[in-house]
């Protein structure tokens, strides 16, 4: 860091450095200050592993923002030159497995953030502010929960039995935090999304009548017809079988664990067993995993969404796609970050460790985020110092009409003022 605690001497520009993984989250290039740079800065996690973090400024900046998705590598998020222009550095970083939900466990994901936090305390930043955006904000509301934590009370196994090494890890606290369109956690977002109609998770295209959601017996209506009306006592049943789905994975994810956990027991014993035993706890497929009512049936949770999911208006191209939340899962990822029933990282269990000042901002028509789960989300927040803003705007900011303006620069508006108010 220079003498006036603003970085030099980047390893690369900051204009047009990287490309946003997260759909529709890339800056807009011209926004971006001619003389922000941005530096590169490889981090080892206190776990072994290794994460990169980007860190933009013009220099001098007493405070940064601190944005990261346990999934995605958002270098070019579109808040960066809004916050970089009104005076703050952006830290963007990696996680460990990008893109890749076979290795993702939210536990070590924790250990992510922990080395992006020790760094910038290391550079001297006197106010580090998490702008958790998607599931980058329940991310950080894990984390948070986790670094408040004291020793033995932080959570010593995965949900999948591996050691998490969180008990004696170094997770510097944050000072605030910027929730910007966050949803319940990974699990519970996917909870909400999965089609409870499948009957053989073997064949993607199985399917009970009675629970089907585009069946028009059951309500279903494409938007060109009206969209959907579904009845009441369709949805509890819904609900209630999503639940049941969910826990039928998460049993069979944990067979997979016991017959590993078996085969090594047995190898320890002395057992001759085959080559890969004690070594493969398998990999499995999650189909159809975009069914969720208030998708397709705009008049449950009512907002200024569209038809359809994040994922796009055709449900029969996106549920069973090859691209789609959870797709492709082993035990640990499916337990630790897709079950609503076993994930650790959600709202529901880690916002009320969030007691630093908090700032939740979200659009008015996103159709991955519901009315009912912000509502849930922010009275589920600790903080006795929490304030929420809603902007017009799809997930990712981007105008819902023609002629209208994007949401992003609103919503960006809101977080600066915020901070200015706290942290200059």
């Amino acid at each position: 860091m220079s003498d006036n605690g603003g970085p030099r001497n980047a390893a690369s520009p900051g204009r047009g450095a990287v490309t946003a993984g997260l759909r529709g989250a890339a800056w807009n290039p011209a926004l971006v200050p001619e003389d922000m740079v941005t530096r590169v800065m490889p981090c080892a996690t206190q776990d072994g592993a290794s994460v990169t973090g980007y860190l933009h400024s013009r220099g001098g900046e007493r405070a940064v923002a601190f944005i990261m998705h346990p999934r995605e590598i958002l270098v070019t998020h579109y808040l960066v030159p809004y916050l970089v222009r009104a005076g703050y550095a952006c830290w963007v970083q990696g996680p460990r497995t990008p893109g890749n939900d076979l290795l993702l466990e939210h536990e070590f994901a924790v250990h992510d953030v922990g080395a992006g936090m020790r760094r910038l305390r290391d550079l001297g930043f006197k106010s580090i502010i998490m702008v958790g955006n998607s599931g980058g904000a329940s991310l950080f509301a894990f984390y948070n929960q986790q670094a408040r934590a004291v020793g033995a009370d932080r959570i010593a196994m995965t949900p999948a039995g591996r050691l998490t090494k969180l008990t004696e890890a170094d997770l510097p606290i944050p000072d605030g935090f910027a929730l910007l369109a966050p949803h319940p956690g990974q699990g519970k977002l996917l909870q909400g999304m999965i089609d409870p109609s499948v009957t053989d998770e073997a064949d993607p295209l199985s399917c009970d009548a009675a629970l089907d959601p585009f069946d028009r017996a059951n309500g279903f209506r494409p938007a060109s017809a009206g969209g959907a009306r579904y009845a009441p006592a369709f949805l509890e049943k819904y609900r209630a079988a999503q639940r049941d789905r969910v826990a039928r994975i998460d049993a069979f994810a944990r067979t997979l664990l016991a017959r590993k956990s078996d085969e090594r027991q047995r190898l320890k014993a002395g057992e001759t067993l085959g080559f890969y035993a004690g070594k493969y706890s398998g990999i499995f497929q999650v189909w159809r995993t975009d069914a969720d009512p208030r998708s397709f049936d705009l008049s449950l949770d009512p907002s200024d969404r569209r038809w359809g999911s994040v994922w796009g208006a055709n449900p029969a191209v996106s549920n069973v796609g090859a691209i789609g939340f959870g797709r492709l899962c082993t035990p640990e990822s499916w337990l630790s970050t897709w079950s609503g029933l076993s994930s650790n990282a959600s709202f529901d269990l880690c916002g009320g460790a969030l007691v630093q000042p908090a700032l939740m901002v979200e659009y008015s028509g996103d159709t991955s985020v519901f009315p009912s789960d912000g509502e849930a989300i922010f009275a589920g927040i600790g903080s006795s110092e929490k304030t929420r803003h809603a902007v017009r705007g799809d997930h990712h900011g981007r105008a819902l009409g023609e002629g209208e303006p994007d949401g992003q620069p609103l919503a960006a508006a809101c977080i600066i003022d915020w901070m200015q108010e706290r942290w200059k």
